[in-house]
């Protein structure tokens, strides 16, 4: 059932993209660009999440997979999704060694697997002349996240971290406008991702599904910043367009016993000199889902929550406060080019993460025809992945220091 409500969702989606406009990738390439999988099978959230947003603009065909750690149960769950018996793979290696030599092998691979896990795939698809597109965070340590930008860089692939809130119109909307002026110079930026789920120890229950999370070999140095702080890191970025330079934060855990960070509060800086705070916790009892982003400059602010994705408040300092959704007036052509649906009806979640997956194969296709890509393409890139690692890396040393304040930056 799961596999047939995914696959009308993607069918009426391509019908009405259809109508909208012609298919770059394959007026470019002649063909879809095959894309392989690697982890979110039976069982995982982020693997329907990422089948459905690359297929929903008819750019990808899924041709292989290795979804679980368990041979049987990877080469079943493939076969299930639809994938040929024999390039439903039972491990990675496995897949990359077949594929790597079949003349109609994977031209992208995507990597859903546990954290500790994304430097080698993502190395070795890239060594392999794949190009990647990566969950976040990119990697457990800084040198190897450095790695693959370097890697990436040298080969002349294309790499994403699937930063998805980027991806939504009215981010985009918001992003326009700073770039446009209609803040003044940004002074205030403050982000909060906000869930509530493990307000109670859910780390001791029987469900070891997320059992690795909780396991700082695997989920890196800190679960909360790593799986949470980096989204409403990055966000800040991309909205405002200013690097963070400085931070100093506290990590702890709430509930007594518990032995990995589930609450973050951090104080921020900006290379244009703006002031931020960031909170975010998984551990807020009756909160929900709670991603917000209110910014602030010399004549306005807008706030922004993923919630209710399709309202973007603007509060001019004098003026009325207006609020903006896709379709409506005063909408700026780099959120008018990602709105799919007529004005009025919602737009959500594997939406905005199925524009990151379009401008991404948009990308990889003019870099295979020697062309030149859409200026307006705009997706996280690998290095902003880095960027998230090192976030990382500072808030657990600020917090390690007594909340001293620690350098955020990152040249590479």
């Amino acid at each position: 059932m799961a596999v047939c409500v995914e696959s009308l969702l993607i069918a009426l989606h391509i019908s009405i993209k259809a109508k909208m406009n012609v298919n770059p990738v394959i007026a470019k390439l002649g063909r879809r660009l095959r894309l392989g999988l690697v982890g979110g099978g039976p069982g995982s959230f982020v693997g329907q999440v990422h089948r459905i947003a690359a297929r929903l603009d008819d750019r990808y065909e899924i041709v292989a997979s290795a979804l679980s750690s368990n041979p049987q149960r990877s080469q079943a769950a493939g076969t299930a999704l639809g994938i040929v018996q024999d390039r439903a793979y039972g491990d990675f290696d496995q897949m990359l060694q077949a594929e790597s030599v079949r003349d109609d092998g994977i031209d992208v691979l995507a990597v859903m697997t546990p954290n500790s896990s994304h430097y080698v795939q993502c190395k070795q698809a890239l060594e392999h002349g794949m190009d990647v597109i990566c969950d976040k965070p990119l990697t457990t340590t800084l040198p190897n996240a450095v790695e693959l930008v370097r890697r990436v860089r040298d080969k002349g692939l294309v790499g994403c971290v699937t930063y998805n809130y980027s991806g939504y119109p009215m981010v985009r909307q918001a992003r326009a406008m700073i770039e446009a002026g209609a803040l003044g110079q940004v002074r205030m930026i403050n982000a909060q991702y906000v869930q509530g789920h493990l307000c109670v120890p859910l780390e001791h229950t029987d469900d070891k599904k997320d059992a690795w999370r909780w396991d700082p070999d695997i989920a890196g140095p800190s679960y909360i910043v790593g799986d949470l702080g980096t989204h409403a890191y990055h966000l800040a970025e991309y909205v405002t367009g200013l690097k963070m330079t400085r931070l100093c934060a506290d990590l702890d855990a709430t509930i007594v016993g518990r032995k990995f960070h589930d609450y973050c509060a951090l104080l921020t800086r900006y290379e244009n000199g703006a002031r931020g705070v960031m909170w975010i916790t998984q551990a807020a009892a009756g909160a929900c889902h709670g991603l917000t982003l209110r910014v602030h400059g010399e004549t306005a602010g807008i706030e922004w929550h993923q919630e209710q994705p399709n309202h973007l408040r603007f509060t001019p300092h004098e003026g009325p406060v207006q609020i903006l959704q896709p379709g409506g007036a005063n909408i700026l052509p780099a959120a008018a080019r990602v709105t799919r649906m007529a004005m009025g009806h919602p737009e959500g979640y594997y939406e905005a993460f199925a524009n990151l997956y379009s401008d991404v194969a948009e990308a990889i296709a003019a870099r295979r025809t020697r062309t030149q890509p859409d200026p307006m393409l705009d997706f996280p890139t690998l290095e902003d992945g880095a960027r998230g690692v090192r976030f990382i890396e500072a808030a657990v040393q600020s917090s390690n220091a007594n909340g001293a304040w620690v350098d955020s930056m990152l040249t590479i």
